[in-house]
């Protein structure tokens, strides 16, 4: 038994020392500086965005002990995901686990690691929560809802999450829930990080319309084969709606042959990659179903979800808090 014991002693000991090399130190706020990890070898850093208070006189501590100066390359709030680019050549790119169904399960061991100082530090925990296409507070579709229970220590946000194996699994946030420590999966990292190097934000696509969740009609339900959709309640003067004929009234019931049964699903259909591009929607007028073409707007600013196309109170999204506060 104490083998057994001493051999995973030493195997995580091993991950930390493996995954040290890409983990860094980020001082971009008033407090404690954050975590960062090694995106490539050029200086590409992913970390938090509610750990980069300031978008000037940002630095980056290197696993060398050495400090460098850093620039904001871009932020998503939506996901609590920020790029910087370090002035740094030669540094070591985090080993990123490919999430393939089976390979990370409830239960399994995770180590989160932290450079709030000049030191790594490290924490044990397992997998407490698993689940596939989560959307965020702020309305970002995330490829899994991934739950730990590591001791998220002042100054681990942005800091990576590891497997046992020595791979990196994604990045460890404690601000999109509170009270949770959520980690956002290499799948999801990946979109936002390579929108943020070619764009410096996120696109994000818009109708110009407010909607009310609203129950369908028994006959059109069983026409569609879908229980509700989405009533039109305001629609933007000079908006992609407007421009495309949407009317107050109408009830929205499919985007681009992806159903809408909900808010959620509007969002979802609304992606960045459909920004500029005609899309179907499918409507019920005047109780009859019918299509309409709508070029598909881009929310000024990379604004959050919430701004331009809203649901009703009750089913709404509320803007992101920029500066909503997380270790």
């Amino acid at each position: 038994m104490s083998n057994v014991l001493q051999n995973l002693s030493s195997d995580l000991a091993g991950t930390v020392k493996a995954v040290e090399a890409s983990t860094v130190r980020v001082d971009a706020r008033r407090r404690l500086p954050a975590t960062g990890v090694v995106w490539s070898a050029d200086g590409v850093i992913v970390t938090s965005h509610h750990v980069v208070e300031r978008e000037n006189d940002i630095s980056v501590g290197l696993p060398d002990g050495s400090t460098v100066a850093a620039r904001l390359v871009g932020r998503d709030p939506t996901t609590d995901l920020a790029v910087l680019r370090a002035e740094a050549s030669g540094l070591t790119p985090a080993s990123w686990a490919a999430l393939d169904a089976g390979q990370l399960q409830v239960g399994h061991l995770v180590l989160a690691l932290g450079r709030p100082g000049q030191s790594v530090q490290a924490t044990l925990g397992i997998v407490s929560a698993l689940s596939q296409n989560w959307r965020s507070p702020g309305g970002s579709q995330v490829d899994y809802y991934l739950q730990t229970d590591v001791v998220m220590y002042p100054g681990f946000s942005g800091g990576p999450l590891a497997s046992a194996a020595g791979q990196v699994i994604g990045i460890n946030t404690s601000a999109l829930v509170r009270g949770v420590s959520l980690t956002l999966p290499n799948t999801t990292l990946a979109k936002v990080v390579e929108m943020l190097l070619a764009h410096g934000q996120i696109k994000r696509g818009y109708l110009g319309v407010s909607t009310q969740l609203v129950r369908l009609p028994a006959t059109l339900a069983e026409q569609l084969g879908q229980e509700t959709g989405l009533l039109v309640a305001s629609v933007e003067p000079d908006s992609p709606a407007d421009k495309g004929g949407l009317l107050l009234g109408d009830t929205i019931v499919a985007v681009a042959e992806s159903v809408v049964r909900q808010y959620d699903d509007l969002l979802a259909a609304l992606s960045g990659e459909r920004v500029g591009q005609a899309v179907a929607i499918k409507i019920i007028r005047s109780g009859q179903v019918q299509d309409i073409a709508v070029i598909v707007g881009e929310r000024s600013g990379g604004s959050t979800a919430g701004e331009g196309d809203e649901a009703s109170h009750s089913h709404a999204h509320g803007p992101w808090r920029r500066h909503r506060r997380g270790r």
